[in-house]
């Protein structure tokens, strides 16, 4: 039977990342990879993570399951993050949340709920999107259309061109929302607007889903969510879809949740027995140790201060090196205009350099971004910014 299996082809981001390692060069720089790293190109683990490590080996008494819909603790912390107190309060049994392994297993979860809901709806994606979400959501037999969203001409925003087509959405899609730094572009809604689009989703009666991968790395734990609570207050229905990667670090853990609004709590009761159901069917229960962490952490003082001192340090870093390596670039003559990245959020930026361009910039300087020119930000450091500079500036002037 397998002998009839023909290979895939590499993910482009895995298959980067295998070409970097395999490269000898001293001064090679991996711009591609999708996590955070430090000024010493570690993904470190967050001593308040670290501390509520110790204390959980110290505490747990048993290791059995916590149930396909996760630790009950998990998901009000969570809520109470993504929502805020007031919000969280008002929403009452309207809302529900559950555990998932990482945001990749709340997007499944979610795409598998949304079939059950409405088998023939469209899932509406801006363009760009993250490369996974298509995977993800279309293995649950979804179908896709998208939006305009990121101008490559103006290196900014589409907004007027994205409206436009919201309010073609016909009634019953779903438009699929970043709810903050947006990967790959990092170009963000502001609160007008949010204002807008929440404006739309009343009018055509679409269903806003919300992948929430990065709250807290772009302006501020409660600013990244101003979008998020804006329609969670607003619409009947919403899925947010949330990550712990990221802000708490737990990459390896696969920590993430699926958070419902829905019409009327009867509604929202029922949500929850096809949601748990799906977990069941999905991977059964899902894991624990990493729920438990950020559980611990939000839910301890000392901790909770330790984190957001963190927290607030990885997002100062990014922001920093945004504005660094403009000033740099600026500085070195370069005649490009790249002011569009230091006024972005996240992660992830377009550099803005042809595929040609790319290929120079991999094979003859051993700097690795993958073709649409993404890079991660965080990758940049005290070590390599010269080398880098001075790489794009021959490649650029060539």
């Amino acid at each position: 039977m397998f002998q009839s299996l023909q290979p895939l082809p590499p993910d482009p981001i895995l298959g980067l990342s295998a070409t970097f390692k395999a490269d000898s060069n001293p001064e090679k720089v991996d711009l591609g990879i999708g996590v955070y790293k430090d000024e010493h190109g570690n993904t470190p683990i967050m001593k308040a993570v670290k501390l509520a490590e110790e204390s959980l080996l110290k505490s747990q008494t048993t290791k059995s399951y916590v149930g396909p819909t996760g630790a009950i603790g998990y998901n009000e912390t969570i809520a109470r993050m993504v929502l805020g107190d007031t919000l969280l309060d008002s929403l009452g049994k309207r809302r529900l949340t559950i555990q998932t392994p990482g945001g990749c297993g709340g997007l499944r979860l979610a795409a598998d709920f949304i079939a059950k809901a409405n088998a023939d709806t469209t899932i509406w994606v801006s363009n760009p999107t993250w490369a996974n979400h298509k995977p993800l959501l279309g293995s649950a037999g979804l179908k896709f259309n998208q939006y305009p969203y990121y101008d490559y001409l103006t290196h900014s925003l589409d907004f007027e061109g994205m409206l436009a087509c919201l309010k073609q959405v016909p009634e019953g899609d779903l438009v699929l929302l970043h709810g903050c730094c947006h990967n790959p572009s990092g170009a963000d809604l502001n609160p007008e607007q949010w204002l807008q689009v929440r404006d739309a989703a009343i009018e055509k009666k679409f269903t806003v889903f919300i992948d929430l991968a990065y709250q807290g790395m772009g302006t501020g734990l409660e600013e990244d969510v101003y979008g998020v609570r804006l329609l969670a207050e607003s619409l009947p229905e919403l899925i947010v879809v949330s990550s712990c990667s990221k802000n708490f670090g737990l990459y390896r853990e696969r920590t993430g949740a699926v958070t419902l609004i829905c019409e009327s709590a009867k509604s929202c009761a029922t949500s929850s027995t096809l949601l748990a159901a799906a977990a069941r069917a999905n991977y059964s229960m899902p894991p624990d140790h990493g729920a438990a962490i950020v559980q611990l952490i939000m839910n301890t003082p000392d901790l909770r201060e330790i984190w957001d001192d963190e927290l607030n340090e990885v997002r100062n870093r990014i922001n920093r090196l945004r504005s660094l390596f403009v000033q740099r670039l600026r500085a070195a003559s370069i005649e490009q205009d790249f002011s569009f990245i230091e006024n972005e959020k996240g992660m992830f930026s377009f550099l803005g350099v042809n595929e040609n361009q790319i290929k120079v910039l991999i094979e003859k300087y051993s700097i690795y971004l993958v073709n649409s020119s993404r890079i991660n930000i965080a990758s940049i450091n005290d070590s390599n910014i010269d080398y880098l500079i001075s790489s794009l500036k021959e490649v650029l002037d060539s």
